[in-house]
């Protein structure tokens, strides 16, 4: 199972996320998808919700505490993000708690047009 993590700016569109999603989708093969994931500050985003529902996956929100507690697995760093969120990559560390306990990073941060995509593998293949 894996968790694609989104970070984006403020007025993302549908169509950048789900580019981007696709994008990092055609770096792994034969996966089952829990989901998106970011953090719970992002929920008035309306272009992630938009993203979501034309891939027909869940969208959930995680509280930044979450988050905050696997920093320390992340492979890239955002100043930006750490001033604004306390992580260094909203995406690495939502896609990280999105795959549970013991899940491993698989597509480090990508980004494009105001998105960041990063995509994590549950241990043992359940979240």
């Amino acid at each position: 199972m894996i968790a694609i993590g989104i970070g984006c700016k403020s007025g993302v569109t549908s169509d950048d996320v789900i580019a981007l999603v696709e994008d990092g989708l055609s770096r792994v093969e034969g996966e089952t998808i829990a989901g998106l994931f970011t953090v719970a500050s992002k929920s008035h985003e309306s272009g992630l919700a938009e993203a979501a529902a034309s891939l027909s996956l869940p969208l959930l929100f995680l509280p930044e505490i979450a988050l905050k507690n696997v920093a320390c697995r992340t492979e890239t760093r955002s100043e930006r993000v750490v001033a604004l969120f306390g992580v260094p990559s909203i995406a690495e560390t939502a896609a990280l708690v999105g795959a549970g306990e013991g899940s491993t990073l698989i597509v480090p941060r990508i980004s494009r047009g105001g998105v960041t995509c990063a995509i994590a593998k549950s241990a043992g293949g359940q979240p």
